[in-house]
């Protein structure tokens, strides 16, 4: 029997980086016992080492767990906007990004030649799963615990609800049918199936109503860096919109724009992203001093880049588009042009201060999200109302769509050009309105039908056969 541990670990850059009141320069862990697996990493004991009953009993270190699953978002995992994060990946899959030196050409993102041994994907199963067990450690730890007050203890649940939620919603969304995982003990993880998509969406659901009725309405810190009642609503407007259930989609898409204490339609484009943007709802808090990662990754000074918007994406936005200069920059070599997303107008690295925050989940989707809602709903009047808001934004007059099918239509254009690089939502569009292998085939380089979900990592097949079968085109 091996023993293995999480390291909750609070880096010095991060000591104050969530305003939790904590910091925590101590590296603690939550014990556990498991057989030896491949899906997660062995370590030796730390130096410093607190059981789960301990930690849980105060709500410091409690926090302090909950801020490092924050914090591997923002640095290492799914969400973050680094080369490892689905911004990069998968607008590489979709028809955002592409590759502009001839030696870096055979990215298998780009090429649609992904294989199960690929470690991206690889990184993308077993690193949000690690996370998953994080949060229901957390939440163990939590009912488990005599220490804390009933606030804390709602709100430390409700936001590892969320983000339990949250992650598995992504993984459902990449590789289809997955494991809902809701416990820390390795004896049930280490043998636990695939369930379906609907069955996956119905946890989902059943998670983040639990997380609103945990959460509060106003953030607990001065920023928007921790889950609120508001960002888990977000969450489940983008979910009903997936499951095609319109007017739960419209309730709390609604209950996010009509938040006029919390929220405000914002009509300048470049204070989008800025850390004190109206319409942010939940962001990931840069490192003080530091700006986003995606500045970093996407912002380029000079030419050929190895990775830079698409030639699709870039025609598909119209002459009098505000957002074509607003949000993209063009660098050229005096023969070239490339381009890139200049969202976030920081490109990294210590500048001593912090302007940008990465934006998880912002008012623009809902007022799209609701848009689509209505439309399908027969509301046309609605629907244009709420897809002129975004329009007039960027410059553009109202839509002229006027049937159902135009409104749609209208709407997933604006989506395109309003959401681009951010989190997949160009590929995750295509993929549930069925237009992947229209939009796709005919402009990526070994495109398959089957395409449309990432196979399950081989290695996690080999440690546990009940994920089998391996996904259609593996």
């Amino acid at each position: 029997m091996k023993r293995f541990y999480i390291k909750i670990i609070s880096f010095p850059f991060f000591e104050a980086s969530y305003d939790f009141g904590v910091k925590l320069l101590l590296l603690f862990s939550l014990p556990f016992f498991m057989e030896s697996c491949e899906s997660f990493v062995e370590v030796d004991p730390p130096q410093s080492e607190l059981t789960g009953e301990v930690v849980f009993e105060d709500s410091a270190t409690a926090e302090a767990a909950l801020a490092n699953i924050y914090g591997k978002l923002r640095q290492e995992v799914l969400l973050t906007g680094n080369q490892v994060g689905i911004s990069y990946s998968m607008g590489l899959y979709a028809d955002e990004l592409d590759l502009f030196r001839v030696n870096d050409g055979n990215n298998p993102f780009r090429n649609n030649t992904l294989i199960s041994t690929d470690n991206q994907v690889a990184s993308f199963w077993s690193d949000t799963y690690n996370l998953i067990f994080e949060t229901n450690a957390i939440i163990e730890g939590v009912a488990n615990s005599t220490g804390l007050s009933i606030e804390d203890s709602n709100q430390i649940t409700g936001e590892a609800l969320f983000l339990r939620a949250c992650l598995h919603f992504y993984l459902v969304n990449l590789f289809g049918d997955i494991p809902y995982i809701t416990t820390s003990d390795f004896r049930i993880n280490t043998e636990v199936s695939r369930i379906t998509e609907e069955e996956v969406y119905t946890f989902i659901v059943s998670d983040l109503e639990e997380a609103k009725s945990l959460l509060l309405e106003e953030y607990v810190t001065g920023e928007r860096v921790r889950a609120n009642k508001s960002v888990a609503s977000a969450l489940l407007a983008r979910v009903f919109l997936y499951t095609e259930e319109w007017e739960n989609a419209v309730f709390e898409s609604t209950s996010i724009i009509e938040n006029t204490n919390l929220y405000a339609w914002e009509s300048d484009l470049n204070q989008v992203f800025l850390i004190q943007s109206s319409t942010a709802i939940w962001q990931l808090k840069s490192v003080s001093g530091i700006n986003t990662l995606e500045g970093e990754t996407f912002i380029f000074v000079s030419g050929p880049p190895i990775v830079g918007l698409s030639n699709n994406l870039i025609d598909a936005f119209g002459p009098s588009d505000l957002r074509r200069t607003s949000w993209i920059n063009e660098v050229t070599d005096g023969t070239d042009i490339w381009y890139h997303a200049f969202k976030y107008k920081e490109s990294g690295g210590a500048t001593g201060t912090t302007l940008e925050y990465s934006v998880m989940f912002r008012l623009a989707e809902q007022y799209l999200i609701r848009a689509e809602a209505r439309a399908q709903l027969g509301d046309i009047a609605g629907a244009q109302s709420d897809l002129n808001t975004v329009r007039n934004r960027a410059g553009l007059g109202n839509t002229t769509a006027a049937t159902t099918n135009d409104v749609l239509e209208a709407i997933l254009q604006e989506r395109q050009v309003e959401l681009f690089t951010e989190l997949g939502h160009r590929f995750f569009d295509l993929k549930r309105t069925g237009r992947a292998d229209a939009v796709l085939g005919p402009v990526k380089p070994g495109w398959n039908a089957t395409d449309i979900l990432l196979p399950i990592p081989e290695s996690e097949l080999l440690v546990n056969p009940n994920l089998a079968p391996q996904n259609p085109g593996y």
